[in-house]
């Protein structure tokens, strides 16, 4: 449980990380907007992320992985959209800027999750 509270945490870092950085990302209000954006977009990679993984695998082995990028801006586009249907202030302008989100959210959420240690099995 505890891991996944800090997974939760981290991945709310990354996204006010990427919004600092992206100039398509935009989001009004303070870290409980970010915290809600975190667990959207945690239940869409969930959930809805290894559906369009397997359907597009021959195009992810054809571009040898960096179709993922594109993934993972899509279901960046798409926390955004459903975060503006539930009334955050979450915004992404297109897919140019979901992508490049994507990207500052995955590396800024791995560096985190290895200086916390989320990813060390307990002994």
């Amino acid at each position: 449980m505890r891991r996944a509270l800090v997974r939760w945490v981290i991945n709310a870092v990354a996204i006010w990380a990427a919004i600092m950085v992206v100039p398509g990302l935009n989001a009004d209000g303070g870290w409980t907007v970010y915290l809600w954006v975190a667990l959207i977009l945690g239940l869409v990679n969930a959930l809805i992320a290894p559906i369009v993984k397997a359907l597009t695998c021959p195009l992810i082995l054809l571009t040898l992985g960096l179709f993922t990028l594109v993934i993972n801006g899509a279901m960046l586009w798409l926390a955004g959209v459903l975060s503006r249907e539930f009334g955050l202030g979450f915004f992404v302008r297109d897919l140019g800027a979901a992508i490049l989100g994507a990207l500052v959210v995955s590396v800024v959420s791995f560096v985190l999750s290895v200086l916390a240690g989320v990813h060390r099995k307990e002994r």
